[in-house]
């Protein structure tokens, strides 16, 4: 089995003795009521999805990350993973502060190292590319503020699930593989419903790998993206349909999406790492939006970014050649621009927005016939 980022898989989530103790700690010491985003951070932390982070990243950490994408011990690592507040009253470096979510349930202990600010606009540029507001991650990470708080948490509780049973965490497919007896695992990674073009991907993969992990995003999205149970029961009927037996797990992975573009598709290759995967498939303009990135930028990164010890399968663009009749990429058809049907998670999620349904071309029909506008956020 891979080994996780950084050689540990880590685990800060207290069970026993210790979670009484955490538990009886949140209502004696100083507390704050935690944004669900930084709820499925803690999550991802605890559970190990985001080794080697113990906590949000102290500002050593941010620095070497924005200025060389890697943590200050050297570590290949892509997007800071912070914990920004709007206010910082009554708290003070050196706190242990217990962490909240909305319904006053206690979630974790946060062990208070660092409070510091960054630079709004030298930030942007190095995650998303850009400094502009129209774009969805910039505009969020301007809203939530520039004041950062830094250190390890300890988990208490598991923050309420999106997806239920689907929700595993890294020792959990970590196991379920070796019970599969898999030893290459391909990770996919998306926001959307599956589509003829995702499936074309990932069976080229297959071919290639014992086993894939289906692994969409359940997370904070831009207005427009798919519903959370709307992708898992595409997933569901993709895999029941249309997959061999024991070829495929299902699984959610809880966080925000970024939509930092490349360098967020070296912090999803990270995280299926320490899933267990031992490939990671990079399509066009991985996690992407509108305009703000080169439709390859994806793969051109990972010759830069350093050894991240997981395999990336580059696979480009596909789409519907009319005069092949089926699913294919520019490497491998011949026909002009004017042969092609592009199919996107955009293309279809505008369609589904006017009422229309998409046509068999884009999407298996025990998908489609399911899908209403009412599936968008």
């Amino acid at each position: 089995m891979i080994d996780p980022h950084g050689g540990k898989l880590i685990n800060r989530e207290l069970t026993g003795n210790s979670k009484e103790k955490a538990i009886e700690e949140s209502n004696e010491i100083k507390g704050l009521t935690v944004h669900r985003d930084t709820l499925l951070d803690i999550g991802n932390i605890a559970t190990g999805a985001f080794s080697p982070l113990n906590g949000f990243v102290l500002q050593n950490d941010f620095i070497s990350i924005i200025e060389s994408n890697t943590l200050e011990n050297g570590i290949p690592w892509t997007i800071p993973v912070t914990f920004p507040v709007q206010e910082i009253k009554g708290i003070s470096e050196g706190d242990d502060v217990a962490l909240f979510d909305e319904s006053k349930r206690p979630i974790a202990i946060l062990h208070l190292e660092q409070i510091y600010k960054f630079n709004f606009n030298e930030a942007a540029k190095s995650i998303f590319g850009t400094i502009d507001l129209n774009h969805p991650g910039v505009k969020k990470m301007y809203d939530m503020g520039n004041t950062l708080l830094g250190g390890e948490v300890d988990m208490i509780n598991v923050p309420s699930p999106i997806v239920g049973k689907y929700e595993l965490t890294p020792e959990q497919t970590r196991q379920k593989f070796k019970e599969l007896g898999w030893k290459r695992i391909v990770g996919f990674q998306t926001r959307n419903v599956p589509h003829t073009a995702h499936e074309y991907l990932q069976k080229a993969a297959l071919e290639l790998t014992d086993g894939i992990l289906l692994h969409p995003l359940i997370g904070w999205k831009k207005k427009g993206d798919y519903k959370p149970e709307t992708i898992m029961k595409g997933y569901e009927a993709l895999i029941k349909y249309y997959y061999p037996k024991n070829r495929a797990v299902l699984s959610a992975l809880t966080t925000q999406m970024r939509y930092a573009g490349p360098k967020e598709a070296v912090f999803h290759a990270i995280i299926r790492k320490n899933f267990g995967c031992t490939h990671f498939i990079v399509g066009r303009d991985h996690a992407g939006v509108g305009k703000y990135y080169d439709k390859y930028a994806a793969h051109k990164i990972f010759d830069t970014i350093g050894d991240i010890e997981i395999e990336i399968l580059k696979l480009m663009g596909p789409y519907f050649c009319k005069h092949c009749g089926h699913i294919t990429t520019e490497k491998t058809c011949p026909h002009p621009p004017e042969e092609q049907i592009q199919i996107s998670g955009t293309v279809i999620r505008d369609m589904l927005s006017k009422g229309e349904m998409p046509p068999k071309e884009f999407m298996r029909e025990e998908i489609s016939k399911m899908l209403s506008k009412e599936d968008l956020n």
